[in-house]
């Protein structure tokens, strides 16, 4: 199987590359910018859609695992920004998808939670249709969402949540940093939701492309909904540093341009109902991630 991955110069991007290649798969990964990266990787900016279809026509992947994203939510607020953030997260999205079925290739969008409008306290399901996004990010993914579903037959479009990796920014690095230097952080304690490791995540996708049960799911670590304040506080506990969390609420935090979903609480039962192994616990992956 010959899967071409995009963005792997990000965090799930560069996970998927590794998962295939310890299964003994054919990754080529494909990114904006040159990489260092120990695989084999074509340069490609997936707004140019004659090279999209030049390069997929011409490597015919039997998957398409789409990973590159605008994912700076905040910048995405910014007028300038608007543009560039729909050239990648839907325009660059519709060329991917157009082109895959050129090939008749199978297709993975990384999608988020943040397709849905953050009310309420009920996990959002697969299949639930209640869009609302409450931000620019949010809505070109729901909109790359839209392109992917329109154009393709063969896709799974996959949400996550509360993503942290190695190859890349996340929440536990900058808590760690900031724990460096300060011996009290302030954390929101009202925005509820599960974290996603790429690593584990990875291989759930990887496990998906060798079916074809298409369709829509939701996908993070197991263990329960939490805080981000939940979540920090773990965090400086098994990473062993004496920092307190102060809890506060998203609106004594402030500071954030875009708004926040309050409920990113994710339904993953379609994953066992068609077969899929869920992920583990997100204290394990925290361990794991730390242990790195």
């Amino acid at each position: 199987m010959k899967v071409l991955v995009t963005g792997t110069s990000g965090q799930l991007g560069y996970d998927v590359m590794m998962e295939l290649t310890r299964r003994g798969y054919e990754g080529i990964g494909a990114d904006r910018s040159d990489t260092n990266a120990n695989f084999e990787h074509v340069q490609l900016d997936i707004t140019d859609r004659e090279k999209v279809f030049g390069t997929v026509k011409g490597l015919k992947p039997d998957v398409i695992v789409h990973c590159a994203a605008w994912t700076n939510v905040d910048g995405a607020e910014e007028p300038e920004n608007l543009d560039k953030v729909r050239a990648v997260n839907v325009e660059g999205t519709k060329n991917l998808a157009e082109a895959c079925k050129e090939v008749d290739a199978k297709f993975v969008y990384i999608s988020t939670d943040y397709v849905f409008n953050g009310n309420g306290e009920e996990p959002w399901k697969p299949d639930d249709k209640n869009y609302a996004p409450i931000n620019v990010y949010g809505q070109s993914k729901l909109d790359g969402e839209l392109e992917v579903a329109k154009a393709l037959d063969k896709y799974f479009i996959v949400r996550i949540a509360w993503v942290f990796g190695k190859n890349g920014k996340n929440f536990i690095k900058t808590m760690i940093e900031v724990g460096k230097t300060h011996p009290v952080v302030r954390v929101v304690d009202d925005q509820i939701g599960t974290p996603t490791y790429t690593v584990d995540l990875a291989r759930l996708l990887v496990d998906m492309i060798e079916t074809e049960k298409y369709g829509y799911y939701h996908a993070t670590n197991e263990g329960g909904f939490i805080s981000w304040a939940d979540f920090a506080e773990e965090i400086y506990k098994q990473a062993g540093m004496s920092t307190k969390v102060e809890r506060v609420t998203t609106e004594e935090y402030g500071l954030s341009k875009a708004k926040r979903p309050f409920n990113s609480r994710l339904d993953k039962s379609k994953l066992a109902e068609n077969g899929f192994k869920p992920l583990p616990d997100w204290k394990d992956a925290l361990k794991r991630f730390l242990e790195q």
